[in-house]
């Protein structure tokens, strides 16, 4: 909405995230490819860049060096000057080594750019920054209708826009929904 130039970086083909195997599984890792390709049109996002990493796994130290070398490698070539990641305090493994691995990329590169921790499974108890998100809701809530494999397994809707709305409190405005960022130093 500010204008900037978003590129999202799906990590991870997904996989895990059909325990049940509800869908083919030939065709999953695309399906969900799909589904963040055409929530990022929703949003106005750059086309997605796919790293196609499998989830859900244990990581060597070997993997997160392999992982820097990819994270340096677009920060090199995107030349970004604000960088998200997830924050160093989520609850989910995948997370938190994207955490760790971005770090340290842009401790490589020697960034000077903002970078920032969002929430996505866990909550941040001391945000730095709460962003006012009321006015796009609505979009974020299309955008993430998109991804049907993760409804299947139940609604997301709900915990995401509690989250949001619990961020209002932080706001000071009741009835409105925010994202909470921690400052990521580098």
């Amino acid at each position: 909405r500010q204008g900037d130039c978003v590129t999202p970086i799906i990590v991870t083909d997904g996989e895990a995230g059909d325990p049940d195997g509800r869908f083919d599984r030939a065709s999953y890792a695309q399906r969900r490819r799909s589904e963040s390709a055409a929530a990022a049109a929703v949003l106005g996002l750059q086309e997605p860049r796919f790293w196609g990493l499998p989830d859900s796994c244990e990581v060597a130290e070997s993997d997160k060096v392999r992982l820097v070398g990819l994270a340096v490698g677009l920060l090199r070539e995107l030349g970004p000057a604000v960088v998200y990641l997830p924050w160093r305090g989520d609850n989910n493994s995948d997370h938190l080594v994207l955490h760790e691995v971005v770090v340290r990329g842009l401790r490589e590169v020697a960034f000077r750019g903002e970078a920032w921790g969002y929430e996505v499974w866990a909550p941040n108890p001391k945000p730095d920054l709460v962003v006012d998100i009321t006015e796009v809701q609505a979009l974020k809530k299309r955008a993430l209708a998109h991804f049907e494999t993760q409804h299947a397994y139940g609604d997301l809707d709900h915990p995401v826009f509690v989250m949001n709305a619990y961020r209002s409190l932080l706001i000071e405005r009741p009835g409105s929904y925010g994202e909470a960022f921690e400052r990521v130093e580098v």
